[in-house]
């Protein structure tokens, strides 16, 4: 079985998204993914290492590269080998933190379509976090006109708990647009921040 995998002009890291959930849907056989970009083909290439496929790579007349990767038989015996194992899940009891509506310093723009990724690229890992705390510019995240107001939905339809700061809706008066999820105070954001098994501030 061959699926091919067209993900040329896909922002990053929806590229190695769609291929990992291809390699998901078939128990052997090569998943052939094209991309535009050497970060896409680097980062598909990281996929197919952390997941002891064999991979090969080609390049394109176009400067294009399809990154062949192999689930075969000796993947999946090594994987019945392992079924047994017993792996804590920690990231179930994860609590995220968000304190911006951008990532990182530098540019604006930049840090926004980060921001933008990293909550699409929530929705498609597995397990989800139990809570997702927002304050300061991160319940902007929350409220109308939020382009990530869908990835929230997901988010919460799932079973993910999302709470945005009252103070800071009501500091920047958009507590009447908030879109998903509900409001928080800093009680319940310590509390929740304190209890959890791990907790990542972005």
């Amino acid at each position: 079985m061959i699926r091919e995998i067209d993900a040329k002009g896909e922002p990053c890291p929806k590229p190695v998204i769609m291929t990992k959930k291809a390699l998901e849907e078939i128990e052997e056989g090569t998943v052939s993914t094209i991309v535009d970009n050497e970060v896409a083909k680097e980062n598909i290439s990281k996929l197919a290492n952390s997941m002891n496929f064999k991979y090969d790579v080609e390049k394109t007349k176009e400067d294009h590269f399809i990154i062949n990767i192999i689930k075969g038989e000796e993947v999946k015996l090594k994987e019945e080998v392992n079924s047994n194992v017993c792996e804590p899940n920690i990231f179930k009891d994860t609590t995220i933190v968000i304190g911006s509506d951008k990532m990182g310093e530098g540019s604006e723009e930049l840090g926004k379509i980060l921001m933008k990724g990293f909550i699409y690229t929530l929705t498609e890992s597995l397990p989800y976090p139990a809570t997702i705390l927002l304050f300061n510019d991160g319940v902007k995240l929350t409220v109308e006109g939020s382009e990530s107001i869908d990835d929230f939905e997901i988010l919460q339809e799932q079973g993910v708990e999302i709470l945005s700061c009252g103070t800071c809706l009501n500091y920047y008066e958009i507590a009447d647009k908030l879109k998903v999820g509900e409001v928080t105070n800093m009680y319940t954001i310590v509390e929740k921040m304190k209890n959890a098994t791990n907790t990542i501030t972005i």
